[in-house]
């Protein structure tokens, strides 16, 4: 039987959107992309990637297989398969359970239509773990105004999970979660666009890891303390703002910069502030450099250590809610290795690679022996790389 402390939603895949500010990872493999502002419909396109996370006692690694092909002059098509194969010996899994071994796949549909200056989309996400089924199915509506210089998009996301527990069949529980967005992208120069976003998300239902565990004072206990359950309120509300932008310099050359507000009623804040620069070198050669840095406070019910046994009425030590930030250091290259070639119009090898620094205020290193609530404090590095084959046709 195995037993695990924690569950680890590692996001690797290009320009796969986060879905809040606690569940950030490995959010610095997010690469900045602002979207079209015509209404035009993408190239036909095949993406085959690997990716590997390294941090924290935790190692995950798969390939990604993405295609996207038109469908006439008016809609498109693609699909995805996603794999994760994870290790972990989290500090969360060393001090309070064994470590684990697990695959996770994702499959996705997706359809887009164009009609006029109006670009329609939706599709479907569904993931699959020994304990975890996880769906979702989106849809969104972009117009462009102004003779394109404007794009506002609408759109919404529903998610429906069926959680378990390995070694306990008769577990399952529900996790059900909305998303409502809007965007406005803007074309203010010939050489400068700008995108503002707002984002709210409502979670109902299971909301807790049902592994993890949370630890109390006991003066009958040998270490001094002693553990029970996590217990998590079961509804959750959350908001976004964002502004993104993007500067092209006459070189081929762009500056990007982003900066995002989260909070939610479980009394999170949370700041992310993103740069980054591209430059192209030679003919064929394009080079990312980009710096992220996220801060976020705790939730009101989390605490590394409560004062005694059930001392209120919702419970946590999850490490991803507590007092943390984290600066994330990225560079990136990409080789257009093909031209034109018989059915390939273009195809590109790209290589990318983050260094990632957690740092901790409230989360403590149990790991070390000493006197209850006196641990130093936990801290972090990650790297994260990725590999993947871009072909357009």
């Amino acid at each position: 039987m195995v037993r695990k402390a924690g569950r680890v939603a590692v996001v690797a895949v290009i320009n796969r959107q986060l879905k809040n500010g606690t569940r950030l990872l490995v959010a610095g493999t997010a690469v900045f992309v602002l979207p079209l502002f015509a209404a035009v419909l993408p190239d036909d396109r095949a993406d085959l990637m690997y990716h590997a996370y390294d941090g924290g006692g935790v190692e995950v690694n798969g390939p990604s297989l993405m295609i996207l092909k038109q469908l006439g002059q008016s809609a498109a098509v693609s699909g995805n398969y996603y794999v994760d194969a994870v290790t972990s010996a989290s500090i969360d899994v060393v001090t309070t359970a064994s470590p684990y071994s697990e695959d996770r796949t994702e499959q996705s549909v997706g359809l887009q239509y164009l009609a006029g200056k109006s670009t329609l989309s939706s599709g479907y996400t569904h993931s699959s773990e020994n304990d975890y089924d996880a769906n979702s199915a989106h849809f969104n509506i972009s117009q462009s105004m102004f003779g394109d210089l404007s794009t506002v998009t609408l759109g919404y996301s529903y998610g429906w999970d069926e959680v378990g527990k390995t070694g306990q069949a008769d577990f399952s529980e529900d996790a059900d979660r909305q998303q409502f967005r809007i965007s406005l992208s803007q074309i203010l120069t010939r050489d400068w666009i700008v995108d503002l976003g707002y984002e709210a998300i409502t979670d109902e239902g299971f909301l807790n890891n049902p592994y993890r565990s949370v630890r109390y004072l006991d003066p009958t206990s040998p270490k001094g303390y002693s553990y029970e359950a996590e217990q998590y309120p079961f509804t959750r509300t959350s908001n976004a703002v964002s502004i993104r932008s993007k500067y092209y310099l006459p070189y081929r050359a762009a500056f990007s910069g982003e900066y995002r507000y989260f909070n939610d009623t479980w009394g999170i804040d949370a700041h992310t502030l993103g740069l980054g620069y591209t430059h192209p070198w030679k003919d064929r050669w394009m080079i990312d450099l980009k710096y992220r840095y996220y801060t976020q406070t705790k939730a009101d019910f989390y605490s590394d250590l409560f004062p005694r046994a059930q001392a209120q009425n919702f419970l946590a030590r999850d490490k991803e809610l507590s007092t943390f930030n984290s600066h994330s250091i990225g560079i990136g290259a990409s080789y257009e290795f093909v031209r034109g070639w018989n059915a390939i119009d273009r195809g590109t090898l790209n290589l990318g690679y983050d260094h990632i620094l957690f740092s901790y205020d409230d989360f403590r290193n149990l790991s070390v022996n000493a006197t209850p609530g006196e641990e130093p404090l936990y801290d972090f590095s990650a790297d994260v790389i990725r590999l993947y084959m871009s072909v357009w046709f």
